[in-house]
């Protein structure tokens, strides 16, 4: 079997993909578990209501029990009441959900591999953006195979290529130590810098990051999660 290649945008050779990451046989339970930690972990947990023993209302009886014609009533602050607590509300939580580090690196590797068989991956030079032009980014994606949502992912010190990209619709950037396994099977295509290849291939793989990166690639799952 070949070793899987992914083309340029524009001109250029095609970049040989590492095998090892991107020849993932996918798992889509283990991708699924993955990415809803992912999004679980983003969310703030902050919703709050008021029970009936918290909210600025008296106690007491709203009228007494007999001789008014009326239904009997209890407090006003009960929650069938406007302006009473409510009943099993949200309350502050976390929804962090636990996935081993391993199986979190192999989710990684079937979403690459997964853009990696379909077709949908390509290779950006982000070092020939000397400067922000969204006409050369637009330019560039016309060569682009597929349709749907871009998901680009660069590395540090790649700002210029990013500007280039980031107002064209349709296209999110992302930093290579931002993007997690919800965020790759969420795009239609995805577009990597040679930079952001290299440092994915190693957080998937369990490699140290390269370009004397002073994180580890643990500390950049945790990151992600």
């Amino acid at each position: 079997m070949a070793a899987p290649k992914a083309p340029r945008l524009g001109k250029g050779a095609a970049v040989a993909l590492d095998e090892t990451v991107f020849g993932e046989r996918f798992h889509e339970s283990l991708v699924h578990e993955t990415a809803r930690s992912e999004l679980n972990a983003r969310r703030s947990g902050n919703a709050s209501t008021k029970t009936r023993g918290e909210i600025a209302m008296t106690g007491a009886k709203a009228w007494r029990q007999k001789g008014t014609g009326r239904a009997r009533v209890g407090a006003l602050s009960s929650p069938q009441r406007t302006g009473g607590g409510v009943a099993f509300g949200p309350r502050p939580r976390g929804y962090t959900v636990k996935v081993n580090r391993k199986a979190r690196r192999r989710a990684l590797r079937c979403a690459l591999s997964l853009h990696a068989e379909r077709g949908s991956l390509a290779i950006v030079d982000a070092g020939g953006y000397d400067a922000p032009s969204t006409k050369a980014a637009a330019g560039a994606l016309d060569s682009l195979d597929g349709d749907g949502r871009v998901l680009l992912v660069l590395g540090p010190d790649e700002a210029d290529c990013a500007k280039s990209f980031r107002n064209i619709a349709g296209v999110e950037v992302l930093a290579d130590g931002d993007v997690g396994v919800a965020d790759l099977v969420g795009a239609a295509r995805l577009v990597l810098s040679q930079v952001a290849l290299e440092r994915l291939t190693a957080r998937a793989s369990g490699a140290p990051a390269p370009d004397g990166d002073a994180r580890s690639a643990p500390d950049a799952e945790k990151a992600t999660a």
